[in-house]
């Protein structure tokens, strides 16, 4: 990637920030981060604080750092109904790109991070394995609408597209609206601190249907390596590790990186067991020396009560990008256990 200006935003979200560090050993290119926060770990990225849904402020922004060659959009901004969330996520995509258009004449792609949310998992059962080209589900989905635009944008541009649906997308980062990781270990470190098993705390149903789960760092890695790929250009592609699990089998292993005895199913709200754990988790940060965030700042418990709670088989097909030349697999256990090691190593968890 000689030469390059890569835009990365939403850089502090699970996606951006898998991101942003992959490109971040690549002296190849120059990194300009777009996120409301400050990051706390070493980055050579130029981070800028800018309101996309603001098309002159990203104007300004963008015109400072010169001309862009690839974007990588991982935004987003969560509202209470998804009637709610189409204007600010799709102003926060327009605004980028027409800015990006405007002063980067050699613009060559603009990556776009969705989810299986666009197969409905939200709205319960689907059609699995879900392909790119299945139909969709009754409007609102902001995705459709960013979908929708970019491909009106795209057209007659040198510039390409590619849109990545990843599913049950695990990284590191803090403030996310949804962070499955963060739930997991935090609920865990806080069984474990009550001298408890480490139950499972969502539905039978879930426990037992088909999952998967994507590393981001692996996501990140495809998203970089299709964007000069002919065979890419312009085209949506599922993105999981490779391979389908059961909570129920890998719960064992999951306890085991914790020191912890698997429990069994037992279901609770997150939302409200953990409500009264502050002080608990203020304790256990202060003893552990561990960097100053609350749980509020971790963890999104309304997000994992959902993720626990599916009862359904969740599975997408990879035929797509596997017939694009993408064949890299990960298993669900190491990926757990690498993540959890980096989490301790940046003091997030004892």
């Amino acid at each position: 990637m000689p030469g390059n200006l890569c835009v990365v935003a939403g850089a502090l979200g699970v996606a951006g920030r898998a991101v942003l560090e992959e490109l971040e050993p690549r002296r190849d290119c120059e990194i300009v981060a777009l996120s409301r926060r400050k990051p706390d770990f070493p980055t050579r990225a130029r981070f800028l604080a800018i309101d996309l849904t603001d098309l002159e402020q990203t104007r300004r922004a963008l015109a400072d750092v010169g001309r862009v060659t690839q974007v990588f959009f991982a935004a987003y901004a969560p509202r209470p109904s998804p009637v709610g969330e189409v204007a600010p996520n799709l102003g926060m995509l327009v605004n980028l790109v027409t800015a990006a258009e405007e002063i980067s004449p050699g613009l060559r792609h603009v990556a776009i991070v969705q989810g299986s949310k666009w197969y409905g998992n939200h709205l319960g059962p689907y059609r699995t394995p879900a392909r790119e080209d299945d139909p969709r589900h009754m409007p609102p989905n902001f995705y459709y609408d960013q979908q929708d635009w970019l491909e009106a944008r795209q057209r007659g541009k040198a510039w390409s597209w590619s849109s990545w649906r990843p599913h049950g997308l695990c990284g590191l980062s803090v403030g996310s609206a949804m962070n499955q990781l963060n739930a997991l270990a935090l609920y865990a470190t806080i069984s474990r601190e009550l001298a408890l098993p480490l139950r499972f705390p969502g539905s039978p149903g879930a426990f037992r249907a088909i999952y998967q789960f994507t590393d981001a760092r692996l996501l990140a890695r495809a998203m970089i390596w299709a964007v000069d790929r002919p065979e890419c250009a312009n085209r949506a592609f599922n993105l999981t590790n490779g391979e389908f699990e059961r909570w129920e089998n890998l719960w064992p292993a999951l306890a085991a990186c914790f020191g912890m005895e698997p429990g069994p199913v037992q279901s609770i709200s997150l939302a409200r067991f953990m409500a009264d754990k502050e002080p608990l988790w203020a304790r256990i940060r202060e003893r552990h020396g561990l960097k100053p965030y609350s749980l509020r700042d971790l963890v999104n418990w309304e997000f994992a009560d959902w993720v626990y709670a599916n009862a359904f088989d969740q599975m997408s097909s990879l035929g797509r990008i596997r017939r694009a030349g993408w064949n890299e697999v990960l298993d669900a256990e190491i990926m757990f256990r690498q993540l959890f090691d980096r989490m301790r190593a940046q003091r997030l968890i004892p």
